[in-house]
């Protein structure tokens, strides 16, 4: 079981949290308390273990979606707050908007953005210090659009120096995909030594497009 705790959160707190292996949620989006988290077992993605099947590989490859970092925050953050049919409820409430934006204004949220005749369609946004990437929420409107937005961040992150990307919670979803949960030392070790790295989220410059091939060249 997670265990939590109420707290006051602010921008500063938040980024320690995270040095030391601890997250915030709320109960729903309507929620307007905080509380930490601190799971026993821990969901990660190897960054040398992502499953990346035929079938992704050429969706990835074909660039049928473009990829955008960093373009439209408030767009991410509002797809992933607005639940779907295999989450109808969602955690991110005000508060969590506010603080994870004030972050991305810092340089320490990014996000990973798919898109299609001008549409975002799919992404995520998570927070990244050092060498480590804690994966938030991600979203789609069009199939396979979130995978192909892991598959580059990864991409991005092997590019980048890092060394840990967080998932948080293992779903039977991620778990396709390659996560796997991990004891919380060990999880705590690993943290240890990522944030303590000097890892470039642009390494691949902002505006720069990555191609699909490119991002599975990273991967290979």
């Amino acid at each position: 079981m997670s265990n939590a705790q109420s707290f006051e959160i602010t921008p500063q707190v938040l980024l320690r949290a995270y040095s030391i292996g601890m997250f915030p949620m709320s109960e729903s989006a309507d929620d307007p308390t905080l509380f930490w988290v601190d799971p026993d077992e821990r969901g990660i993605f190897p960054l040398d273990g992502l499953i990346v099947s035929k079938s992704l590989a050429k969706l990835v490859r074909s660039d049928r979606f473009e990829m955008r970092v960093d373009t439209d925050f408030e767009a991410v953050i509002s797809h992933c707050a607005g639940g779907h049919a295999e989450r109808p409820n969602t955690w991110i409430n005000e508060r969590i908007r506010k603080l994870y934006g004030d972050l991305f204004q810092h340089g320490f949220v990014h996000t990973v953005e798919t898109w299609h005749e001008g549409q975002l369609v799919g992404g995520l946004y998570g927070v990244m210090i050092g060498g480590a990437f804690f994966g938030e929420s991600m979203f789609h409107t069009q199939r396979d659009a979130s995978k192909v937005a892991l598959v580059h961040l990864v991409a991005r992150l092997r590019k980048a120096g890092a060394v840990l990307l967080d998932t948080q919670f293992v779903t039977p979803h991620l778990q396709t995909l390659g996560a796997i949960e991990i004891p919380r030392d060990d999880y705590i070790a690993q943290l240890d030594v990522a944030i303590g790295l000097s890892a470039d989220f642009y390494a691949w410059p902002k505006d720069e497009r990555v191609s699909g091939r490119d991002a599975l060249a990273e991967l290979a």
